[in-house]
């Protein structure tokens, strides 16, 4: 991780060139913490609980908006890199994808120790932590778009991006169960996973090992970030007018029509990460980043975006920060032997609000203390490039 204050000499030009991303960020953040501290004691309401497995909900479209982000910001952040020795690209953003990396499994292993019934604590063993994950998946995706728009044309990486969907298709079909390619006991990406990582090292809390974040799933997982960079390219090339606004809405409607269709025989899945989903979410992303840029910096409309940018400008380290700060708090006991986020929410929220409206309470308040920190960091200028 990397710690540094922004430089104050920056033109506005340059700061609203990223404010409409840094919205996007800040409530694909907001919604991410919401999303994965639900309050205890009752429910969360459906539409912010992810689909079981086939099927779409708000909560399975945040994970893919983050990866357009990370797309959307690598079309500025290029410009920069392409002036840059070799050695130097591939530095920065093999060291990027490493910590990342890095980070996301650590997360996962902690807190490292766990208790045992006599009070002693032993390290939790290395045969049991989950390799993949969320910030693993950023990882590879970051590093794989990285190289993609280095190395090759703009046409070419549009075709990649093609190639990987309809593989990606024809592999789920080939390589899984017939007739059962897209259920949990008989998709490919499961397959593959416990052939190269084993079932020790892959997400265990669903009916049967399999892991959302495989290793197999991540390939269109790529798609989502070109899409990001594309379209941040189209914005920059085209200009903030009404009329590539209108180009921008038509071509999310043309992906979240075709993923529609193609949702027939392909279904639309986050945990299968089929390439329906794909478009679909990609399509959705790039309409609400249009609607973003007409509010933001077309009207000026400024109401709510400063809440918003405090979590966009330190995306991965709060989402981190959320993380640990949860298992912290179901890890730290009451007397009565209550974790202290399960007493909270319950003997407080579910008597202010029963059901799930505590439970959403619950979790916004918890987002709130992430904010805190946010807006903390923000107001020293201090943004950690993870």
């Amino acid at each position: 991780m990397q710690a540094q204050a922004s430089e104050k000499s920056n033109s506005v030009t340059d700061a609203q060139r990223f404010l409409s991303l840094d919205v996007f960020r800040g409530i694909t953040i907001c919604l991410m913490i919401i999303v994965n501290t639900p309050g205890k004691g009752a429910p969360l309401y459906s539409y912010l609980v992810h689909a079981r497995w086939l099927g779409f909900t708000l909560a399975d479209l945040i994970f893919p908006s983050f990866l357009f982000a990370v797309g959307n910001a690598m079309s500025f952040s290029e410009k920069k890199l392409a002036r840059v020795p070799e050695t130097v690209f591939l530095s920065k953003v093999i060291r990027r994808f490493v910590l990342i990396f890095l980070a996301g499994y650590l997360m996962y292993w902690f807190p490292f120790f766990t208790p045992l019934p006599d009070g002693a604590w032993v390290m939790k063993p290395f045969s049991d932590t989950r390799i993949m994950g969320v910030l693993q998946r950023i990882a590879i995706c970051y590093l794989s778009a990285a190289l993609l728009v280095r190395y090759l044309s703009q046409e070419t990486t549009v075709i990649i991006g093609a190639l990987l969907l309809l593989a990606y298709w024809g592999v789920l079909y080939m390589f899984g169960d017939p007739g059962a390619e897209f259920t949990m006991g008989g998709n490919a990406i499961a397959r593959l996973d416990i052939f190269l990582l084993g079932e020790s090292h892959i997400y265990k809390k669903d009916v049967v090992p399999f892991d959302p974040e495989g290793i197999l799933s991540t390939l269109p997982a790529v798609v989502n970030v070109l899409i990001g960079y594309w379209a941040g390219l189209f914005i920059q090339q085209k200009g903030r007018s009404f009329e590539s606004l209108v180009r921008m809405m038509i071509a999310g409607l043309l992906l979240v029509v075709t993923a529609l269709a193609w949702d027939l025989a392909f279904p639309i899945s986050k945990k299968l990460w089929t390439s329906s989903f794909v478009l679909y979410t990609t399509g959705i992303d790039i309409l609400v980043l249009s609607v973003l840029i007409y509010w933001v910096e077309i009207r000026e409309r400024n109401f709510a975006t400063h809440f918003f940018t405090v979590f966009g400008k330190n995306p991965l380290f709060i989402y981190l920060l959320s993380e640990l700060l949860y298992i912290v708090l179901m890890m730290v006991s009451l007397p009565s032997g209550e974790p202290v986020f399960e007493w909270v929410s319950v003997a407080v929220f579910q008597r202010l609000l029963p059901g799930a409206a505590g439970a959403l309470a619950t979790a916004i308040c918890f987002m709130m203390v992430c904010w805190c920190a946010a807006w903390w960091l923000d107001r020293r200028r201090i943004y950690i490039r993870i």
